[in-house]
C-alpha cells in the first residue's frame, strides 16, 4: 500500500460539482492499494497514519504531535495512480495497482479502520473510482510518502534521484 499524507489547514473532495467530504485542520491521505496488500497491510498503514507526528508541540518543538493529539480531521481519497510506472515512454502504466475489486475491498477496510481507531465523525472519504476534484490548503507545506513495501526489497526505489528523496519530499515506511 502506498499513501501520500499532506498536513492541511483544510481539504475537500468534489464529485459532479457537489462537495462529498471536507475537513478542517488535519491530514489529507491519498491512498493506493497494491496487488499484494491485505487487511493486515491496510490496518498497519491506518495505524501509522494516525500516529505520525506532523505538528509541533505547544513549546514549538517540531514533529511532536499526531492528528489525534491535535484532535484534527482525516480525509481519505483513493488514488490508484500512486502505483503508476513512468519508466518507459510518456504514458503512465498502472499495472502495479491492485485490480478494482480487491482495491475497493481493501480501501474500504482502510477507511473503516481509521474510523474505528479514531473518531468516525472526524474522518472523511472520497468516492472510489469517481473523477474527483481534491482541494487542499497544505500546511507547511508538509507532504510525506508512505509505503508498506520494504524499500530494501524493491529494486531501484531508493536511489538518490528518485522523487521520494528530493528535498522537501520525505519518505516513511509503515510498520
Amino acid at each position: 500500500m502506498k499513501a501520500v499524507l499532506q498536513r492541511c489547514l483544510s481539504a475537500s473532495v468534489t464529485v459532479d460539482s457537489k462537495t462529498v467530504s471536507s475537513i478542517g485542520q488535519g491530514v489529507l491521505v491519498l491512498a493506493a492499494i497494491g496487488p499484494n496488500d491485505s487487511h493486515k497491510t491496510v490496518e498497519s498503514m491506518a495505524s501509522k497514519i494516525l500516529k505520525m507526528k506532523l505538528w509541533p508541540d505547544d513549546s514549538g518543538g517540531q514533529w511532536k504531535r499526531s492528528v489525534r493529539d491535535i484532535q484534527g480531521e482525516v480525509l481519505c481519497v483513493s488514488q490508484f495512480t500512486l502505483y503508476a510506472s513512468t519508466r518507459k515512454g510518456n504514458k503512465p502504466d498502472f499495472h502495479g495497482a491492485a485490480k478494482p475489486e480487491l482495491a475497493k475491498e481493501l480501501y474500504d477496510h482502510f477507511v473503516s479502520t481509521i474510523k474505528q481507531c479514531y473518531e468516525p465523525g472526524k474522518v472523511g472519504d472520497g468516492v472510489f473510482q469517481a473523477m474527483m476534484q481534491v482541494a487542499l490548503v497544505n500546511d507547511g507545506p508538509v507532504t510525506l510518502q508512505m509505503d508498506t513495501e520494504d524499500p530494501k526489497k524493491s529494486s531501484g526505489m531508493s536511489t538518490p534521484d528518485t522523487p521520494s528523496n528530493i528535498a522537501g519530499f520525505a519518505t516513511a515506511t509503515a510498520d
